[in-house]
């Protein structure tokens, strides 16, 4: 039987930045140890139902570093002990490299093998715009740091399309990133969502428009692909190799388990998530978000990829040949560069990548 990928949420920052959406509260060690229990609380509740070795274990945040060697070992011990890992299973934990007393070592030793650094950017000004709380210095000390104790899977964050950012100082992060030899880099195209810090003063910001930022993200894409780093997603690059293997659950439209507030699921076809409560997360109260995995969900996660939608993959997951109809619908960005088509599938190329939504809502019709 395939095994699952464990999501844990991790909802605490130092401080939160003045762009993120996700769901974080204020650090305590207090608020850290009780959270801890619940988490390990709701990894033995899950695993019985379940029923299943985890191949990945992902602690996304909020800053997942913030709870230190300890707490993380612990509930990774959990899930060992409960669900069971499945060979070379990936885990992963995200870290801020503000925090130089990450016991590294400590964690390396209990199993974690990849590391997930928020870089964002190698310019110190457009750090401190974007609220960050490290320099460049410490982000260079925290891949070393990383290094040192062993890890052989360390991604970078950068960000794109930030205030202050021009094309120079993004090439210059590129740069940077390469130069570190890291084996993944992620990177998102800065988009200001309502509720944020950033929300009502948008307009003030100085970010470049639609057109510079397509600009920034070709860029991007040229100059990763120049210094080895194959595009496998929108917004995901990798030595070859070293794609993400949890996240390419989330693609491949495979089944998750999260654990955490505000973490979501997808188990036996359906989907169900804990609302942004801490009450309701340690009563393991989940809302219900209707089934998945039907064809169009298939087809719409597929598609962010730059394998695309695979006619074997589909066949294998529902017995048919990918309907006539979606190709007939692609054909019209294929004429302009968008993307491809032939008897492997459909592919989205990066210039259609910047316009996938619009792109694949086309095609699903």
């Amino acid at each position: 039987m395939k095994g699952i990928g464990v999501y844990i949420h991790i909802p605490f920052c130092r401080r939160k930045c003045p762009y993120c959406d996700f769901y974080s509260v204020g650090y305590s060690d207090e608020k850290a140890d009780r959270y801890t229990e619940k988490v390990c609380s709701a990894v033995r509740y899950f695993s019985e139902s379940i029923g299943r070795n985890a191949d990945t274990l992902y602690f996304g945040g909020g800053t997942p570093g913030i709870m230190g060697a300890e707490r993380l070992c612990r509930m990774v011990g959990e899930v060992r002990e409960n669900f069971g890992f499945s060979e070379n299973v990936e885990i992963t934990v995200e870290v801020n490299p503000e925090k130089e007393d990450i016991d590294f070592e400590k964690m390396r030793k209990n199993g974690i093998n990849r590391i997930s650094i928020g870089l964002q950017s190698a310019d110190d000004r457009e750090l401190k715009i974007l609220g960050r709380l490290h320099n460049v210095r410490q982000a260079e000390q925290c891949i070393e740091r990383a290094k040192n104790a062993g890890f052989e899977n360390i991604s970078l964050d950068l960000m794109t399309a930030t205030p202050l950012q021009t094309m120079e100082s993004l090439e210059r992060s590129i740069e940077f990133c390469a130069e570190k030899e890291v084996q993944h880099i992620s990177a998102y195209i800065l988009k200001i969502e309502q509720g944020t810090p950033y929300y009502p003063m948008r307009e003030n910001l100085g970010i470049c428009g639609e057109e510079e930022q397509a600009e920034m993200y070709l860029l991007t894409v040229e100059k990763l692909k120049e210094y080895g780093y194959g595009q496998y997603e929108i917004s995901n690059f990798c030595r070859r190799g070293f794609e993400s293997r949890h996240n390419l659950k989330y693609w491949h439209d495979e089944e998750y388990i999260g654990i955490g507030v505000s973490a979501h699921s997808f188990v036996n076809g359906e989907r169900f998530y804990f609302a942004r409560s801490f009450e309701d997360f340690y009563d393991l109260k989940t809302v219900s978000d209707g089934t998945g995995g039907s064809e169009e969900e298939f087809i719409m996660l597929a598609l962010r990829l730059s394998e695309g939608l695979q006619e074997k993959r589909f066949q294998e997951r529902f017995g048919k040949s990918i309907p006539e109809i979606y190709r007939k619908n692609a054909v019209r960005f294929a004429k302009h560069g968008f993307l491809a088509i032939d008897s492997d599938g459909i592919r989205l190329t990066p210039k259609g990548f910047l316009l996938s939504n619009y792109i694949i809502s086309e095609i699903l019709g």
